[in-house]
């Protein structure tokens, strides 16, 4: 096939190739709902090269609404040139973590709307979009230089995070432990008070359903990346 020039059909055919019912029943297992053709997100990046040179076309698998083709959009899409309206209706369609935490966080922490969509999602009754802004700040904290974060306002919501991470929605409270973590990893000059919050704030309790993840103990995943050299390190991008 001439992949450098596919259309929207021809990578739906070749998403539902790529697929198998084992990965399928996983992300079903894990929230996937809708329309899932079940493909490992190694081999889903088999064809980011091609989709990648059509803004257009990435764009357009995720208005599919299967999963699968929506991945492959966050993964595809150029978060720069990517318009705020389009962020809003993605956030709106996505209807479970995979898509929310990694998919539209991901590309919005790298759009020109990451603080400002962060802080109206961070703030949503709706648990998905709350989980998204909460993603998205804590994507942009990792790849953002410390001198141009706004120090006080993280400050802000980590005390936001130990007076109310208990009592938060489900993926809220992954979310939020996510945050502290990526602020005392990647944030030299407040990885001390990441900490204390972290110790503060404990075990947090998150219903992964019938899978074996589990939720990473704070103090202990910042302790174990800054033994390893990790303090103060930026990743050079948010979307995986």
């Amino acid at each position: 096939m001439g992949c450098d020039r596919m259309k929207l059909d021809d990578v739906m055919i070749e998403l539902e190739d790529m697929g198998n019912e084992q990965t399928r029943s996983t992300w079903i297992r894990h929230g996937a709902q809708g329309s899932v053709y079940g493909v490992k997100i190694g081999d889903m990046k088999k064809l980011v090269k091609h989709v990648k040179k059509n803004q257009e076309l990435a764009l357009s698998l995720y208005e599919t609404g299967n999963f699968d083709a929506m991945y492959l959009a966050g993964l595809t899409v150029d978060p720069k040139k990517i318009e705020k309206e389009t962020l809003q209706k993605w956030v709106k369609k996505a209807n479970w973590y995979m898509l929310a935490e990694y998919t539209v966080a991901g590309v919005a922490s790298e759009s020109k709307y990451a603080l400002e969509l962060a802080r109206e999602w961070m703030n949503a009754s709706d648990e998905m979009v709350a989980t998204c802004g909460w993603s998205t700040y804590a994507n942009y904290v990792t790849i953002t230089p410390d001198d141009e974060l706004d120090l006080e306002e993280i400050q802000k919501f980590l005390q936001q995070v130990q007076e109310t991470i208990h009592t938060q929605q489900n993926r809220v409270r992954y979310m939020m432990n996510s945050f502290v973590m990526a602020v005392g990893i990647c944030t030299k000059s407040l990885s001390e008070e990441a900490r204390r919050v972290a110790d503060h704030i404990g075990k947090v309790h998150v219903d992964v359903g019938n899978t074996s993840c589990k939720v990473p103990y704070a103090p202990e995943y910042i302790e174990k990346a800054i033994a390893r050299g990790k303090l103060g390190q930026k990743k050079k991008t948010a979307i995986c």
